[in-house]
């Protein structure tokens, strides 16, 4: 079984990795967004 001191690492860790992906996502959805609005079909 997992200790509590490497359970809080893994759950930091995920958590992490969660907040990191939402990050670049939310990065990419507004560069995205802003090219866009200069594009003139």
């Amino acid at each position: 079984m997992l200790d509590s001191q490497t359970a809080s690492a893994l759950l930091l860790a995920v958590i992490g990795l969660i907040s990191a992906a939402g990050l670049v996502g939310t990065v990419l959805a507004f560069w995205s967004l802003g090219r866009a609005s200069y594009r003139k079909d």
